[in-house]
């Protein structure tokens, strides 16, 4: 075998079409674009999504409300204030805010928000915190990881 003697299976390969070669080859004179018109200009034909001018879907479906977002993050969220009845020292989780019944429900991964004030040295573990929350808890004497 040699590179000379390789060939496509026969029908693998199609002829191009040749176009503007006169009535008879059945694509002649306008190639198949019809008469006349944006679509049939060279370098047609207009980018994907574009609607003559019209604000294209892909750009007018965000503006529009109720389109949530695809994989948002759900969080239990907690303010700072609410942990400043807490005892001095003491280890805050998700689980132990369930317990002491100032988180109701489980919604996700706690998150602390920086609302309210913290005079308690609190050790405070939780998935996110805001800026406000970790100045609060650090200045408070406290200490936050993120887990």
């Amino acid at each position: 075998m040699k590179l000379d003697n390789l060939a496509p299976q026969p029908g693998a390969k199609k002829r191009k079409r040749r176009v503007g070669r006169g009535i008879a080859a059945g694509q002649g004179a306008s190639c198949g674009f019809g008469m006349r018109g944006q679509k049939s200009r060279s370098g047609r034909p207009t980018r994907p999504g574009f609607e003559g001018g019209q604000m294209p879907l892909y750009r007018r479906v965000p503006k529009l409300k109720h389109f949530p977002l695809v994989n948002r993050k759900s969080y239990t969220v907690v303010n700072v204030g609410a942990l400043a009845g807490l005892a001095a020292g003491t280890e805050v989780t998700l689980d132990s805010l369930m317990a002491a019944g100032i988180v109701t429900q489980n919604d996700g991964p706690l998150k602390i928000l920086g609302d309210g004030d913290l005079a308690v040295k609190l050790s405070v573990t939780a998935a996110a915190f805001t800026a406000t929350a970790r100045q609060k808890i650090e200045a408070a004497g406290g200490s936050f990881t993120i887990a």
